[in-house]
Protein backbone atom coordinates (compact mmCIF):
# COMPACT_ATOMS: atom_id res chain seq x y z
CA UNK A 1 0.00 0.00 0.00
CA UNK A 2 1.31 3.11 -1.11
CA UNK A 3 1.28 6.06 1.32
CA UNK A 4 -1.42 8.07 -0.61
CA UNK A 5 -3.51 5.13 -0.49
CA UNK A 6 -2.65 4.74 3.46
CA UNK A 7 -3.59 8.02 4.24
CA UNK A 8 -6.72 7.91 2.29
CA UNK A 9 -7.72 4.67 3.92
CA UNK A 10 -7.00 5.57 7.75
CA UNK A 11 -9.22 8.86 7.28
CA UNK A 12 -12.05 6.82 6.20
CA UNK A 13 -11.75 4.65 8.86
CA UNK A 14 -11.18 7.13 11.58
CA UNK A 15 -14.09 9.28 10.12
CA UNK A 16 -16.37 5.92 10.16
CA UNK A 17 -15.31 5.03 13.83
CA UNK A 18 -16.27 8.43 15.15
CA UNK A 19 -19.16 8.75 13.80
CA UNK A 20 -20.99 6.06 15.49
CA UNK A 21 -19.36 7.23 19.31
CA UNK A 22 -20.80 10.72 18.54
CA UNK A 23 -23.72 9.89 17.34
CA UNK A 24 -24.27 7.92 20.75
CA UNK A 25 -23.41 10.70 22.67
CA UNK A 26 -25.40 13.01 20.80
CA UNK A 27 -28.28 10.70 21.40
CA UNK A 28 -27.81 10.70 25.67
CA UNK A 29 -27.02 14.38 25.69
CA UNK A 30 -30.28 14.32 23.74
CA UNK A 31 -32.29 12.62 26.27
CA UNK A 32 -30.55 14.10 29.74
CA UNK A 33 -31.97 17.70 28.47
CA UNK A 34 -35.60 16.26 28.83
CA UNK A 35 -36.97 17.66 32.33
CA UNK A 36 -37.23 15.16 34.55
CA UNK A 37 -39.09 17.96 37.49
CA UNK A 38 -40.93 16.76 40.19
CA UNK A 39 -44.34 16.33 40.00
CA UNK A 40 -46.43 16.71 43.16
CA UNK A 41 -49.93 18.11 43.57
CA UNK A 42 -51.26 20.89 46.13
CA UNK A 43 -54.27 19.77 48.41
CA UNK A 44 -56.45 22.61 47.09
CA UNK A 45 -59.06 19.86 45.43
CA UNK A 46 -59.88 18.15 48.47
CA UNK A 47 -61.08 20.52 51.07
CA UNK A 48 -64.22 19.85 51.16
CA UNK A 49 -63.11 16.49 52.43
CA UNK A 50 -60.72 15.69 55.53
CA UNK A 51 -57.11 16.09 55.20
CA UNK A 52 -56.66 12.68 55.22
CA UNK A 53 -58.61 12.02 52.34
CA UNK A 54 -56.46 14.47 50.40
CA UNK A 55 -53.25 12.65 51.23
CA UNK A 56 -54.99 9.57 50.10
CA UNK A 57 -56.35 10.86 47.30
CA UNK A 58 -53.31 12.43 46.49
CA UNK A 59 -51.04 9.07 46.84
CA UNK A 60 -53.64 7.02 45.16
CA UNK A 61 -52.77 9.77 42.17
CA UNK A 62 -49.58 8.91 41.76
CA UNK A 63 -48.07 11.52 43.24
CA UNK A 64 -44.98 11.04 45.78
CA UNK A 65 -44.69 14.93 46.60
CA UNK A 66 -47.38 17.53 47.88
CA UNK A 67 -47.93 20.80 49.05
CA UNK A 68 -49.91 22.59 52.30
CA UNK A 69 -51.47 25.06 49.56
CA UNK A 70 -55.20 25.60 50.95
CA UNK A 71 -56.20 26.13 54.42
CA UNK A 72 -58.24 22.75 55.78
CA UNK A 73 -60.95 22.21 58.53
CA UNK A 74 -59.69 21.11 61.44
CA UNK A 75 -56.04 22.05 60.69
CA UNK A 76 -53.02 24.60 61.86
CA UNK A 77 -50.39 23.14 59.34
CA UNK A 78 -47.55 25.41 59.73
CA UNK A 79 -49.29 28.40 61.09
CA UNK A 80 -48.49 30.37 64.37
CA UNK A 81 -51.63 28.78 66.27
CA UNK A 82 -49.80 25.17 65.44
CA UNK A 83 -48.38 23.14 68.50
CA UNK A 84 -44.93 20.93 68.24
CA UNK A 85 -47.04 18.39 69.18
CA UNK A 86 -49.31 18.66 66.13
CA UNK A 87 -46.15 19.63 63.83
CA UNK A 88 -44.88 16.02 64.13
CA UNK A 89 -47.85 14.17 63.86
CA UNK A 90 -48.15 15.77 61.03
CA UNK A 91 -45.01 14.97 59.59
CA UNK A 92 -45.70 11.32 60.32
CA UNK A 93 -49.16 11.83 59.35
CA UNK A 94 -47.85 12.62 55.26
CA UNK A 95 -44.41 10.48 55.39
CA UNK A 96 -46.91 6.96 56.52
CA UNK A 97 -48.29 7.73 52.67
CA UNK A 98 -44.94 7.47 51.36
CA UNK A 99 -44.98 11.44 50.30
CA UNK A 100 -43.03 14.46 50.87
CA UNK A 101 -44.03 18.05 51.57
CA UNK A 102 -42.37 20.93 50.33
CA UNK A 103 -44.32 24.21 51.08
CA UNK A 104 -46.62 26.17 52.71
CA UNK A 105 -48.98 29.05 52.19
CA UNK A 106 -47.89 32.22 53.68
CA UNK A 107 -50.62 33.50 56.02
CA UNK A 108 -51.15 37.05 56.97
CA UNK A 109 -53.51 39.65 57.98
CA UNK A 110 -52.32 42.82 55.36
CA UNK A 111 -54.72 45.37 57.28
CA UNK A 112 -52.92 44.55 60.48
CA UNK A 113 -49.71 46.51 61.95
CA UNK A 114 -46.17 45.41 60.38
CA UNK A 115 -44.76 44.32 63.53
CA UNK A 116 -47.20 41.97 64.25
CA UNK A 117 -47.38 40.37 60.85
CA UNK A 118 -43.44 40.31 61.70
CA UNK A 119 -44.03 38.25 64.72
CA UNK A 120 -46.37 36.08 63.38
CA UNK A 121 -44.64 35.28 60.36
CA UNK A 122 -41.11 34.88 61.77
CA UNK A 123 -43.28 31.83 64.21
CA UNK A 124 -44.15 30.47 61.02
CA UNK A 125 -41.21 30.27 59.54
CA UNK A 126 -40.00 28.05 63.00
CA UNK A 127 -43.04 25.64 62.30
CA UNK A 128 -42.17 25.03 58.54
CA UNK A 129 -38.58 24.80 59.43
CA UNK A 130 -39.77 22.31 62.24
CA UNK A 131 -42.04 20.42 59.14
CA UNK A 132 -38.49 20.30 56.96
CA UNK A 133 -40.23 22.46 54.49
CA UNK A 134 -38.17 23.80 51.72
CA UNK A 135 -40.55 26.52 50.57
CA UNK A 136 -42.85 29.28 51.83
CA UNK A 137 -45.45 30.68 49.54
CA UNK A 138 -46.67 34.49 49.88
CA UNK A 139 -50.27 35.65 47.23
CA UNK A 140 -49.18 38.91 47.20
CA UNK A 141 -51.43 42.13 47.98
CA UNK A 142 -54.07 42.91 46.14
CA UNK A 143 -54.65 47.44 47.47
CA UNK A 144 -51.42 49.53 46.32
CA UNK A 145 -51.85 51.33 50.34
CA UNK A 146 -50.67 47.86 51.60
CA UNK A 147 -47.42 47.41 49.21
CA UNK A 148 -45.04 48.81 50.98
CA UNK A 149 -45.74 46.95 54.36
CA UNK A 150 -46.05 43.76 51.97
CA UNK A 151 -42.45 44.41 50.57
CA UNK A 152 -40.83 45.12 54.09
CA UNK A 153 -42.82 41.58 55.40
CA UNK A 154 -41.67 39.62 52.89
CA UNK A 155 -38.22 41.06 53.41
CA UNK A 156 -37.98 40.01 56.83
CA UNK A 157 -39.36 36.63 55.70
CA UNK A 158 -36.75 36.06 53.03
CA UNK A 159 -34.16 36.84 55.90
CA UNK A 160 -35.47 34.69 58.66
CA UNK A 161 -36.24 31.76 56.59
CA UNK A 162 -32.98 31.93 54.74
CA UNK A 163 -31.13 30.62 58.01
CA UNK A 164 -33.87 27.74 58.19
CA UNK A 165 -32.77 26.45 54.54
CA UNK A 166 -36.49 27.79 53.61
CA UNK A 167 -36.82 30.25 50.19
CA UNK A 168 -39.50 32.79 50.48
CA UNK A 169 -41.47 32.95 47.28
CA UNK A 170 -44.56 34.69 45.17
CA UNK A 171 -47.49 33.14 43.11
CA UNK A 172 -49.31 35.67 40.51
CA UNK A 173 -52.04 36.41 42.37
CA UNK A 174 -53.69 40.01 40.70
CA UNK A 175 -53.09 43.23 42.70
CA UNK A 176 -49.44 43.76 43.53
CA UNK A 177 -48.20 40.27 41.47
CA UNK A 178 -50.32 40.41 39.16
CA UNK A 179 -48.01 39.79 35.77
CA UNK A 180 -44.20 40.14 35.24
CA UNK A 181 -44.73 44.33 35.73
CA UNK A 182 -45.54 43.51 39.08
CA UNK A 183 -43.68 40.46 40.20
CA UNK A 184 -40.27 42.49 38.76
CA UNK A 185 -41.19 45.43 40.92
CA UNK A 186 -41.88 42.98 44.44
CA UNK A 187 -38.39 41.50 43.54
CA UNK A 188 -36.48 44.64 43.10
CA UNK A 189 -38.59 46.14 46.57
CA UNK A 190 -38.01 43.29 48.57
CA UNK A 191 -34.23 43.13 47.47
CA UNK A 192 -33.40 39.79 49.07
CA UNK A 193 -31.61 36.91 47.07
CA UNK A 194 -33.92 34.90 49.39
CA UNK A 195 -37.05 35.91 47.60
CA UNK A 196 -38.15 34.14 44.30
CA UNK A 197 -40.67 32.97 41.75
CA UNK A 198 -43.28 29.91 41.52
CA UNK A 199 -44.80 30.85 38.80
CA UNK A 200 -48.45 30.27 37.54
CA UNK A 201 -49.52 30.72 34.33
CA UNK A 202 -53.28 29.80 34.56
CA UNK A 203 -53.63 33.21 37.44
CA UNK A 204 -51.61 35.18 34.64
CA UNK A 205 -55.05 34.76 32.54
CA UNK A 206 -57.70 34.85 35.23
CA UNK A 207 -56.69 37.92 37.28
CA UNK A 208 -54.90 39.90 33.71
CA UNK A 209 -55.76 38.24 30.41
CA UNK A 210 -52.27 38.18 29.38
CA UNK A 211 -50.48 35.79 27.59
CA UNK A 212 -48.77 33.73 30.38
CA UNK A 213 -45.69 32.80 27.70
CA UNK A 214 -44.92 36.73 27.02
CA UNK A 215 -45.17 37.07 30.93
CA UNK A 216 -43.09 34.30 32.07
CA UNK A 217 -40.48 35.92 29.81
CA UNK A 218 -39.11 38.76 32.08
CA UNK A 219 -38.83 36.75 34.72
CA UNK A 220 -38.08 33.09 34.19
CA UNK A 221 -34.83 33.56 35.59
CA UNK A 222 -36.17 34.24 39.10
CA UNK A 223 -38.68 30.82 38.76
CA UNK A 224 -38.06 27.86 41.11
CA UNK A 225 -41.16 26.37 41.15
CA UNK A 226 -44.47 25.87 39.09
CA UNK A 227 -48.20 26.12 40.29
CA UNK A 228 -49.69 24.02 37.10
CA UNK A 229 -53.37 25.41 36.47
CA UNK A 230 -55.16 25.73 33.05
CA UNK A 231 -57.86 28.81 32.48
CA UNK A 232 -60.05 29.08 29.59
CA UNK A 233 -60.09 33.59 29.96
CA UNK A 234 -60.61 36.37 32.45
CA UNK A 235 -62.17 35.46 35.30
CA UNK A 236 -62.61 31.82 34.41
CA UNK A 237 -62.36 28.61 36.03
CA UNK A 238 -59.19 27.16 36.83
CA UNK A 239 -60.33 24.09 38.81
CA UNK A 240 -60.60 22.24 35.87
CA UNK A 241 -58.69 19.60 33.53
CA UNK A 242 -54.99 20.24 31.73
CA UNK A 243 -55.83 20.91 28.37
CA UNK A 244 -59.54 22.51 28.42
CA UNK A 245 -57.80 26.25 28.62
CA UNK A 246 -55.09 28.61 27.29
CA UNK A 247 -52.57 27.89 29.14
CA UNK A 248 -49.58 26.55 26.70
CA UNK A 249 -48.08 24.03 28.88
CA UNK A 250 -45.39 22.88 26.38
CA UNK A 251 -44.27 26.34 25.50
CA UNK A 252 -44.06 27.31 28.89
CA UNK A 253 -42.23 24.79 30.42
CA UNK A 254 -39.63 24.78 27.01
CA UNK A 255 -39.20 28.33 27.90
CA UNK A 256 -38.10 27.32 31.76
CA UNK A 257 -35.99 24.89 30.86
CA UNK A 258 -34.23 27.03 28.86
CA UNK A 259 -33.04 28.87 31.63
CA UNK A 260 -32.27 26.04 33.99
CA UNK A 261 -35.66 25.70 35.59
CA UNK A 262 -35.42 22.34 37.63
CA UNK A 263 -38.86 21.93 39.73
CA UNK A 264 -41.15 21.32 40.97
CA UNK A 265 -43.92 21.59 39.13
CA UNK A 266 -47.21 21.71 41.82
CA UNK A 267 -50.62 20.64 40.59
CA UNK A 268 -53.42 22.72 42.09
CA UNK A 269 -56.16 22.98 39.15
CA UNK A 270 -58.10 19.79 38.70
CA UNK A 271 -61.60 19.59 38.36
CA UNK A 272 -63.06 18.81 42.42
CA UNK A 273 -65.42 15.74 41.41
CA UNK A 274 -68.75 14.84 43.40
CA UNK A 275 -66.71 12.58 45.56
CA UNK A 276 -63.05 12.43 47.16
CA UNK A 277 -62.71 9.44 44.40
CA UNK A 278 -63.53 11.42 41.35
CA UNK A 279 -61.56 14.36 42.17
CA UNK A 280 -58.64 11.87 42.87
CA UNK A 281 -58.89 10.50 39.39
CA UNK A 282 -58.88 13.50 37.74
CA UNK A 283 -55.63 14.34 40.04
CA UNK A 284 -54.14 11.23 38.21
CA UNK A 285 -55.24 12.40 34.53
CA UNK A 286 -53.55 15.96 35.14
CA UNK A 287 -50.37 14.12 36.30
CA UNK A 288 -50.55 12.48 32.95
CA UNK A 289 -50.97 15.25 30.84
CA UNK A 290 -47.98 17.11 32.85
CA UNK A 291 -45.63 14.08 31.99
CA UNK A 292 -46.62 13.71 28.54
CA UNK A 293 -46.23 17.22 28.08
CA UNK A 294 -42.49 17.37 29.94
CA UNK A 295 -41.84 14.12 27.47
CA UNK A 296 -42.50 16.01 24.33
CA UNK A 297 -39.62 18.94 25.06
Amino acid sequence: MNRRTFLRTATVATTALAGLPLKRTFGAERAAEKPAWPIGCFNRAWTKWSYDDALDGIKAAGYKLTGLLSAHKGEAFASSAATPEYLDELKKRIAQRGLAVNMIAIRFKPEAALADNMADLRKQVENAARLELKFMLTFGVDQPAQYENFYRLMADAAAQAEKRGIQVVLKPHGGGSGASEEILRCLDKVAHANFKIWYDAGNIIYYTGKDPLAELKPIAKHVTGFCAKDCPGPKGEVMSQFGTGKVDFKAVFAKLSSVGFNGPIMVEGLQVGATAEETTANASRNREFLEKALSSI
